[in-house]
């Protein structure tokens, strides 16, 4: 049972009753008409089994299990009713929703035809005829959050309401601590509840404000950007405003919205907020983040259904006078639990737009007033979703469904993608680097995915806001570099990677180093020769399939055959030292050639310089 929507939907309804139909239901329609629903549906079950059952009673039994959610037992009396005789159009619309929480989408959707047969002008049966088949279109919408387990472990309990401050104190309403029971519901009344969120993003145990809470309902609430003011729901029991139905012996009274002030870490100085009335409730703000406009559910006259969204400018502790805000946001329906973000965006629950069944979350840009949009799964489900809030600091937002039967605050986390443009030039040249590799990791170096650059040097991933990254560039004849990528928190942004050039050139035919210099008459490696033959070795590891051949030069000085041994020596010198440095013996190999193999012959006129070219190294790509 949705215990949570059941206090809230009885202490919505309007204080006006209707007249019992007759003598025979006068106690159930009494007990109807005062909200005591459990009462009303022993009174009307009795009467639904016995001699006088009829359609009326039917209805009324069926309303009575809509009121407090009790959709099986709901549509099961709503199609009775409907089979004994003609019912209003409404009828037809809450046996759809019924079916429609049950999953039933099919056999809801003929409900649904009927009731635009009968209303074709109504908002509701203008969406549906415009798009019948929107269940498909929204189990395919672009999901917008992931959903975490609920953040208390509640059996038995109801949560709602919660809402995060920048200084991590999370303030919700709950019935968790109640021992007083609402005499209409038999259910523990509401308070007002604080937990402290830890670093890990876990939570203390709630504890109850205990400033703020009456013996009856009290909260949800909504807090200014600094922390310092809350706005909060009461009952009107609590301040003596109501009316006594002195037949039902029942007291009945309208939520009512008060304003607290934090003084040395304490709420005070709770004032009433002059548009409350005794005749409708004004329930469940949400304060704009500059403190001059406050959003919130009421079911005062001029609105366009059962519940409406409104707001209210604030100026100089004043405030004007409550504005609706329209047929883009309220239906003829049920739209409440208003939360505002930084950004001017509208998060609602409603029952009157095409959703999933029960409440679903809705979000509309107020600075466009464009279409409102379902938010989707998995925030929204057949049950029933409600009460969205988001913290932008902390990127996270909370909602409570009782899609596990039970009334739960889950966590939403926002998924934010954004377009990583990688532009790669050569830090020298400044040109950009066409068919360079750039590898995208996680912040624990997971592999993500990698692309080449194009002609222009860039390269673009799509990516998850708020995430922290690490990218690497490898380009030919360039160093490798890798830099970290801060949380992205826009929809697009660039990273500008200039590689610095190696000293090795590689071609496609062979690795291009320095002279690799020895001691005269000596095959030995000197540092000089080291340093260049680890570059050859970096480029073996960096290409793995690389196999090398190694051609060692002499100049045309001295013998041929001393020549040629000489070279040789230094081959092998040079091949052992490859090896030496971890790269298998089969991946490199090496022959001297002595002086057969001149890169200039100047038959033996040669200068000095001449000379040096003859004395070379060469290091052929055998296999790529």
């Amino acid at each position: 049972m949705k215990k949570i929507l059941i206090l809230l939907s009885i202490i919505l309804m309007n204080a006006n009753c209707i007249t019992a139909q007759n003598k025979t239901t006068a106690k159930a329609d009494l007990f109807f008409d005062t909200y005591q629903y459990v009462n009303a549906i022993a009174e009307y079950k009795k009467l639904a089994e016995g001699k006088h059952a009829n359609a009326y009673i039917y209805l009324q039994l069926a309303d009575c299990y809509y009121n407090v959610f009790n959709n099986l037992e709901a549509s099961k009396w709503y199609a009775k009713a409907i089979a004994t005789s003609k019912v209003d159009a409404e009828v037809y619309y809450k046996y759809a929703q019924t079916l429609k929480i049950q999953g039933n989408y099919i056999e809801a959707d003929k409900q649904m035809e009927l009731f635009c047969q009968m209303k074709p002008s109504d908002s509701r049966a203008i969406q549906h005829i415009k798009n019948p088949n929107y269940i498909k279109g929204l189990e395919n919408k672009t999901k917008l959050f992931d959903v975490e387990n609920p953040i208390f472990f509640n059996e038995g309990i109801s949560d709602f309401g919660a809402v995060l401050t920048d200084v991590n104190e999370l303030y919700f309403t709950s019935n968790r601590g109640s021992s007083k029971l609402d005499s209409r519901t038999a259910l523990p009344y509401l308070d007002i509840y604080k937990a402290i969120r830890n670093d890990d993003g876990t939570f203390s145990k709630p504890i109850a404000v205990s400033e703020l809470n009456t013996i009856y309902h009290d909260g949800p609430l909504t807090l200014s950007s600094d922390g310092i003011t809350m706005i909060f729901s009461r009952d009107g029991l609590s301040m003596g405003q109501y009316e006594t139905n002195k037949s039902a012996k029942v007291k009945v009274a309208q939520q009512g919205l008060y304003k607290a002030t934090k003084v040395d870490g304490k709420w005070t100085n709770i004032e009433e907020l002059p548009f409350n009335s005794e005749n409708y409730t004004v329930t469940n703000p949400s304060l704009s983040k500059d403190g001059k406009t406050l959003y919130f559910a009421s079911n005062m006259p001029g609105g366009y259904g059962d519940t409406d969204i409104w707001k209210v400018q604030i100026a100089n502790n004043s405030y004007g006078k409550p504005e609706n805000l329209g047929p883009k946001v309220n239906s003829p329906e049920k739209e409440s639990f208003p939360f505002i973000t930084d950004s001017n965006v509208l998060y609602f629950s409603a029952s009157g737009r095409q959703g999933f069944g029960g409440l679903d979350i809705y979000k509309i840009d107020l600075s466009l007033m464009d279409e409102a949009l379902n938010v989707g799964k998995p925030v929204n489900s057949e049950k029933d979703d409600f009460s969205f809030s988001l913290n932008t600091k902390f990127n996270t937002g909370f909602f409570t469904s009782n899609r596990t039967n039970s009334d739960a605050i889950y966590s939403a986390i926002p998924i934010c993608k954004s377009d990583l443009s990688i532009v790669v030039s050569d830090i020298k040249t400044g040109t950009a680097i066409e068919n360079a590799l750039v590898s995208l990791f996680d912040k624990n170096g997971n592999s993500i995915t990698s692309k080449s650059t194009d002609k222009s040097g860039n390269v673009t991933f799509e990516v998850q806001c708020y995430t922290e990254f690490n990218i690497t560039v490898t380009s030919q004849n360039h160093e490798t570099a890798s830099y970290p990528v801060a949380a992205i928190s826009s929809s697009a942004e660039s990273v500008f990677v200039k590689l610095k050039p190696l000293e090795v050139i590689i071609t496609d035919k062979e690795v291009l180093l320095n002279a690799v210099y020895f001691e005269f008459n000596k095959s030995n490696i000197t540092a000089q020769g080291a340093a260049e033959l680890d570059k050859l070795v970096k480029v073996m590891i960096e290409n793995p399939t690389f196999v090398i051949y190694v051609k060692s030069h002499t100049d045309s000085k001295g013998k041929a055959d001393y020549n040629l041994k000489l070279s040789e020596q230094r081959a092998q010198s040079t091949v052992q030292y490859i090896i030496s440095k971890g790269i298998s013996q089969d991946k490199i190999s090496g022959k001297g050639f002595g002086s057969s193999q001149l890169k200039i012959n100047c038959q033996n006129q040669c200068t000095e310089e001449e000379h040096a070219l003859n004395r070379r190294s060469e290091f052929l790509i055998v296999k790529k």
